[in-house]
């Protein structure tokens, strides 16, 4: 493979964005060529991150539309992308996890002949419904991509099992991390203002227990979310707790949990919070309780047990070293294993992330800069 001199970064969505900026920062420092190009698969969401983080795209796609069906955005991230990558000329394609946007950019780079490195490869359920359309997308991308950088030693694993070469595999750590050390960093200095955090510092009860809750997965549409919201309410009767539930924009999260759980003593649904904002409740809380990926990764750095609402998860590894818990949306089992938490847990005996330390961007520098 040849020197790699100019980089295209392309995301679309608020997660790629937060673990794709301080690889972004990094590279600029050991002055490649970087251009970034958005899809704006989410888009409000998307745009809190880029200004934290100090990122102006080069190219916006600007692809959201309401109700967009996965093969209309898919057609659309291909089509735009063509032109992008005949403009741009890039050495490599860098694309991050599993959402379309990453999938489908991987494609075109495939089809115009460009090389792809993958941020965030071999995390498997090797269940193709959930995360539905995740597992699928980062399969692809797997199949695609000419270098592999693996968050941990078990999604190498994946990889390796699946004939990917060794040698095109590097083992990192996850950027998530490093998005994180450097937001706590920021928003931790006593210069630092934010009004988010100011107005949820005057709203939130600080003395009693905070659960934060999140949920944004396909695959716990209607059912699944209404469990979650039944549980809530169950617990909500503590006096020592409040919850606090920033609601995704998903009409299919945000109508049942308004329906559920609006103006119910101890539960605070609030508006999606920016990265900062949402750090630093991740900060205050006792537990969260969510089907996120990125939460499963950061929780571990801030000595927070999660609860994962989902059936399966990609990220074996923190529930192995019990910084997860799969609770599914069994309402039963929701509400009996917080419980359990809320009256026992008295912090991790051992706080090593298994996810990494903070350095991964510094590693896919490093490589790409010694690469020939």
């Amino acid at each position: 493979m040849i020197l790699t001199k100019k980089i295209l970064l392309c995301f679309g969505t608020r997660p790629e964005a937060i673990k794709m900026a301080p690889l972004y920062h990094e590279l600029h420092k050991r002055c490649f060529v970087v251009k970034v190009c958005v899809t704006a698969q989410h888009r409000e969401m998307l745009d809190q991150v880029l200004d934290f983080f100090g990122i102006i795209p080069d190219y916006d796609l600007n692809l959201m539309q309401p109700n967009q069906t996965l093969n209309r955005l898919s057609a659309a991230i291909l089509s735009k992308m063509d032109n992008v990558l005949c403009e741009v000329k890039p050495d490599l394609v860098l694309v991050h996890g599993d959402t379309t946007t990453s999938s489908m950019v991987a494609l075109a780079a495939f089809h115009r002949g460009i090389k792809i490195g993958h941020v965030e490869a071999g995390l498997r359920t090797y269940n193709k419904g959930a995360p539905f359309p995740e597992e699928i997308n980062r399969q692809i991308i797997s199949r695609i991509a000419d270098i592999h950088f693996s968050p941990t030693r078990h999604a190498t694993q994946n990889l390796l099992k699946e004939g990917v070469s060794g040698n095109s595999i590097i083992e990192t750590g996850n950027t998530v991390i490093d998005a994180l050390f450097w937001t706590l960093n920021k928003i931790e200095k006593e210069n630092y203002k934010n009004n988010e955090i100011d107005k949820l510092k005057s709203t939130i009860p600080s003395q009693k227990k905070i659960i934060l809750v999140t949920g944004h997965r396909r695959e716990n549409f209607g059912e699944g979310f209404r469990n979650l919201c039944e549980a809530l309410l169950t617990l909500s009767q503590r006096k020592d707790v409040v919850i606090v539930f920033p609601v995704h924009l998903n009409p299919n999260v945000k109508e049942v949990v308004f329906e559920l759980l609006s103006d119910k003593k101890n539960i605070y649904l609030i508006n999606p919070v920016s990265y900062p904002a949402f750090v630093w409740l991740m900060q205050q809380s006792f537990l969260i309780v969510s089907d996120s990926g990125g939460i499963q990764e950061e929780a571990p750095s801030l000595g927070k047990p999660v609860l994962v609402t989902r059936t399966v998860s990609e990220r074996a590894e923190g529930i192995t070293a019990g910084f997860s818990t799969l609770v599914g949306t069994d309402k039963n089992k929701i509400i009996n294993t917080i419980q359990d938490i809320l009256d026992n847990f008295i912090g991790f005996s051992k706080l090593q992330n298994p996810y990494g330390c903070g350095d991964a961007s510094q590693q896919i520098a490093n490589y790409l800069l010694n690469l020939d």
